[in-house]
């Protein structure tokens, strides 16, 4: 369905055009309307256009490595996305959905052409909305990467494995010590005050006993404990190696569409440069011919 000229005027990346620029690109984009729930487009498709949300409210999302939904951005009126993929010329990285019936304009590569070419300044309100989408990126990935690993550890642990770490932080306590040895004391002194009547007498072999068995249960509890200290240490690392390529590929990806926006401006620059200079040539001409 073609789109109106007034409707652009709600819409605040195209609110400075004026009524030519506005006619024109009008007679370009398309207006399309999504019912709640519908797929606007998926992760994959081919991006022949970017959309701009007139009413209603759209949900973008990725899946990341652990196969987990997470939302880029839930854009409303004046918003706009998928336009990344679409100046790239590449397949959509995200997935957006209708949440509500939702009416959007879809705008393509040649619009935005003749839009800089028209309205140069439209590009500086593009830019400030692809900015905004980058902080929403960068907190997604701090949010990420700020992912506690005991705390993710302690969710995956069972009650046998919390047990074995309580007995092994306890065991290895001075508090442990100072009591065990202030019972092998006490326990030795009434056996040895009791004499011919003590239950277990010199050499303690009662209590030989006990303390073997204490060493037989006690061992394999911390080995259980280091076994439990050698996974923790695995998943940190394996954290902080996820923290690493996320943060390097967040990185790369800004780079790359930073060093986009700049070959954009630079193109912005040239034909402006151009424009001005047809003017003064017209002007010059002109003045010219008065003057004949």
């Amino acid at each position: 369905m073609p789109c109106n000229p007034d409707e652009l005027r709600h819409v605040p990346l195209f609110e400075l055009l004026d009524d030519e620029a506005a006619q024109i690109l009008a007679s370009k984009i398309e207006i399309a309307q999504f019912a709640p729930r519908q797929r606007i487009f998926k992760a994959g498709d081919s991006a022949e256009h970017g959309y701009v949300v007139m009413s209603g409210k759209a949900q973008v999302s990725t899946i990341d490595e652990d196969q987990q939904e997470v939302v880029v951005d839930e854009p409303v009126h004046g918003d706009f996305f998928g336009f990344a993929s679409m100046l790239q010329q590449t397949p959509h990285q995200t997935t957006a959905i209708a949440l509500e019936e939702t009416v959007c304009l879809e705008v393509g590569r040649d619009d935005i052409a003749e839009l800089l070419v028209r309205r140069p300044l439209a590009g500086l309100d593009m830019l400030t909305v692809q900015a905004r989408q980058f902080h929403a990126a960068q907190k997604l990935v701090q949010s990420r990467a700020m992912r506690n690993p005991n705390d993710l550890i302690e969710e995956q642990s069972t009650f046998g494995e919390r047990i074995a770490d309580h007995v092994a932080r306890f065991g290895g306590s001075w508090t442990f010590i100072i009591l065990f040895a202030i019972v092998l004391i006490v326990y030795s002194g009434i056996n040895i005050w009791l004499k011919g009547q003590a239950w277990d007498p010199y050499p303690f072999i009662l209590l030989n006993l006990f303390l073997s068995m204490l060493a037989a249960i006690q061992a394999p509890v911390i080995m259980m404990s280091q076994n439990r200290q050698d996974v923790k240490d695995r998943v940190r690392s394996e954290l902080d190696f996820d923290v690493n390529r996320r943060a390097e590929t967040e990185i790369q990806s800004l780079s790359h569409r930073l060093s986009q926006l700049l070959d954009k401006v630079e193109d912005v620059e040239d034909v402006m440069r151009k424009s001005l200079s047809t003017e003064a040539g017209a002007k010059s001409r002109k003045d010219e011919g008065h003057g004949a």
